[in-house]
């Protein structure tokens, strides 16, 4: 074969590769609708992404994370996340006394903030309060309850945001996205900011998980990848401590089903009535690895959880009650669900001893979360 016959031979096969190559890109279908309109009128829109077995729909309106669905060991799908039927369900929600931020993007500042305030660069800041003394997920006024503008991308959805200097208190105008991407059953979750004056920024997606589609979620086993986690005081604020999970029943670095002491004997599952707790992650964050994984042994289904973040709040709906009427209009009970949110540690503007959550001018915030499906 001639020199020129090889060469086109090899160019040809590259085109071929780099052809299978998009087509195996595009594989996820994305489409979107309408998904009703807020109390103002403005309307909300909803992107359902489709890779062939699992689907996942993502709302506007918080980012929220609508519905999940996943097969279980024998192809039977179901819907893996809590949340509502329709907008109105998730906006009477966010607004009223039992906002569980059912599957939103939670920021500027994930979790707890201790006094509703910190000090940056000198100034103090005030936040508002919504959780007694303390500001929770930013207060009422968070990104759980804006309207993001949206454009479809390969494979997801791309979804952005500009809070105001001033808006719920965080100093700086932070322009910030996420995307969504679905491929195989991974649902990868981008955070990205940028800010124009110095702030802090913690961002996380607060979805429910119940691996099993319906019941509580006791008999799940879960492995957290930490060695210690922060306890917290009488308003679930850390302490400082950066304690030994070992001997404790906070330790889940073996497989371990999540009722097996989750009403045992301790102070801090007294305070947080049940596990409402930041674990740090053994990793020390910077780089991604997995973090978590939850089996559920009745469906087979598997969730792992990778993140570039130092520390991760899992929470087993304490405060469901089953006065929120979830979709169909079942209640939400106690204990019907777990959270997994991939995080900096809660009050970290107030702790300088832990990974700092300041962002700066020029500076940019990005961090990566992967939510990854499977069964066995």
């Amino acid at each position: 074969m001639s020199v020129q016959k090889v060469l086109r031979t090899i160019a040809l096969s590259g085109l071929w590769l780099a052809l299978l190559s998009m087509t195996v890109e595009a594989k996820t279908k994305v489409t979107s609708q309408p998904f009703g309109k807020m109390p103002d009128g403005t309307p909300v829109e909803i992107y359902t992404l489709s890779d062939g077995a699992f689907e996942a729909r993502i709302a506007t309106y918080g980012g929220i994370v609508v519905s999940l669905k996943a097969p279980d060991r024998n192809g039977k799908t179901d819907d893996v996340v809590l949340g509502f039927d329709d907008l109105d369900g998730y906006v009477s929600n966010f607004n009223g006394p039992a906002n569980a931020f059912f599957g939103a993007i939670i920021g500027r500042y994930a979790n707890r903030i201790a006094q509703g305030s910190f000090t940056l660069e000198g100034q103090k800041y005030s936040l508002p309060r919504n959780d007694g003394e303390n500001t929770l997920h930013s207060g009422p006024h968070g990104f759980n309850n804006v309207v993001w503008k949206a454009k479809a991308v390969g494979n997801g959805v791309e979804l952005h945001y500009l809070s105001k200097d001033g808006e719920a208190g965080f100093p700086g105008n932070l322009s910030a996205t996420v995307r969504y991407t679905l491929v195989k059953g991974d649902l990868r979750i981008e955070y990205s900011a940028t800010t124009d004056k110095a702030t802090v920024v913690n961002l996380t997606n607060h979805s429910y998980f119940n691996l099993a589609g319906q019941g509580d979620i006791l008999k799940n086993e879960l492995t957290l990848h930490a060695s210690r986690f922060t306890p917290v005081n009488a308003a679930l604020i850390p302490t400082g401590e950066r304690k030994a999970v070992a001997g404790t029943p906070f330790d889940f670095r073996k497989p371990t089903a999540v009722g097996a002491r989750i009403d045992a004997d301790d102070e801090q599952l007294h305070l947080g009535h049940g596990y409402d707790h930041n674990w740090v992650l053994d990793s020390g964050g910077g780089k991604l690895t997995e973090a978590a994984e939850v089996y559920d042994p009745s469906s087979g289904r598997v969730l792992k959880v990778l993140t570039d973040q130092p520390g991760i709040q899992f929470y087993t709906g304490n405060f469901l009650n089953g006065t929120i009427k979830g979709k169909g209009g079942s209640p939400d009970q106690l204990r019907s669900a777990l959270c997994l949110e991939t995080q900096h540690f809660p009050d970290s503007p107030n702790h300088p001893d832990f990974p700092t959550t300041e962002l700066k001018p020029g500076g940019r915030y990005h961090t990566i979360t992967v939510y990854s499906f499977s069964a066995r």
